[in-house]
C-alpha cells in the first residue's frame, strides 16, 4: 500500500476533517468543558480554510474508497489481505470512519441550531 491509499487515506481524511471543523468544534468543546472567555471567539481564524480542508477530506475518502472497492487486490499467498475477513474489516472501518467524518464536517453547519 502506498502512503495515501487504504489506511493512509483514512488517516489523512481524519486529519483534514479535523482541520475543517476546528474553527467551530474547538470553541464548543472548550465551552462544554467550562473554559470560556473572549479569546474563544478568536479561534475562528481557520474558518477561511474550511473549504480546502473539506475538499481534502473528500479527496482522501475517495482514494480510500477506490483502494478498497475499485482497485483489484494483489496479494501474495499467505499475506493478510488474502483472508476475506481482513477485507471485510477494512471496509467496515472505512464506512465507520466515513460516517464519523461526515458528522464532524456537519457540526459547524448544525452548531447555530444548537445554541
Amino acid at each position: 500500500m502506498t502512503p495515501l491509499t487504504g489506511k493512509g487515506s483514512l488517516i489523512a481524511g481524519v486529519l483534514a476533517a479535523v482541520g475543517a471543523s476546528v474553527c467551530c468544534v474547538a470553541p464548543l468543546v472548550l465551552l462544554a468543558l467550562g473554559i470560556g472567555g473572549t479569546w474563544v471567539g478568536s479561534l475562528t481564524a481557520m474558518a477561511p480554510y474550511r473549504p480546502i480542508f473539506i475538499g481534502l477530506t473528500l479527496l482522501f475518502l475517495g482514494l480510500a474508497f477506490r483502494e478498497l472497492y475499485l482497485v483489484p487486490q494483489v496479494c501474495a499467498p499467505g499475506a493478510p489481505c488474502v483472508d476475506p475477513g481482513v477485507v471485510k474489516r477494512r471496509r467496515m472501518t472505512f464506512w465507520i470512519v466515513t460516517v464519523l467524518l461526515l458528522g464532524l464536517l456537519a457540526v459547524p453547519s448544525l452548531a447555530p441550531l444548537i445554541s
